[in-house]
């Protein structure tokens, strides 16, 4: 059985990838708004992990919906998780039967409800996983040493194939980066350069 692994090029979608290639054949997907070229970035992280890649385009609507979920708010959270789920819905719609993704247990952000997972998998017919849900990030740390090399940095200076950068674009072209800085929580991203040999 096939499972898609909802795939930024960090270590959390990297691990879960690992995690479920002993059950199922692993495929990596990227979701794009084709804003900017992350599907090259996630493809060069997927060949690198020795996994097949595509990147799945996602409707223009969603990406302009979140844009102004965003600016009403003035913080991430819930534009990230909207994105998050249309991401889900338009992958189950895609013809694939399990879906995953790198969600921890102390992530918020992206992050489905309960009744959000049962209506997608009631709808579509798929399996919705999350390998990491049982591990907090000390756990899931001490496996990336064990398993990716990667690289760290501030958001604006790691760039890879999330939600999140493609957003940040369109809010840097339409309204400037200081209100990224106003909005988005400094914070670290990881971007996966290699497997451990």
């Amino acid at each position: 059985m096939k499972a898609s692994v909802l795939f930024s090029g960090g270590k959390d979608s990297s691990l879960s990838a690992i995690l479920l290639d002993q059950f199922f054949d692993v495929e990596l997907v990227t979701c794009s708004f084709s804003v900017l070229p992350i599907g090259d970035i996630a493809k060069e992280v997927a060949e690198k992990m020795g996994f097949p890649h595509r990147v799945l385009k996602l409707d223009d609507e969603i990406l302009e919906n979140a844009f102004n979920i965003i600016v009403k708010d003035g913080f991430p959270k819930n534009a990230i998780n909207y994105i998050h789920h249309k991401a889900v819905e338009t992958l189950a719609s895609d013809d694939v039967a399990v879906i995953a993704d790198g969600i921890r247990r102390d992530d918020r952000v992206p992050l489905l409800t309960n009744p959000q997972i049962h209506s997608i998998e009631d709808r579509y017919g798929v399996y919705y996983i999350c390998p990491l849900l049982g591990y907090g990030r000390a756990a899931v740390n001490a496996l990336v040493e064990q398993y990716l090399v990667i690289t760290e940095g501030q958001s604006d200076d790691i760039i890879k194939a999330d939600y999140e950068t493609e957003l940040r674009e369109v809010i840097r072209q339409k309204i400037g980066q200081d209100e990224i800085d106003k909005i988005f929580p400094s914070h670290v991203q990881s971007r996966v350069i290699g497997r451990v040999k």
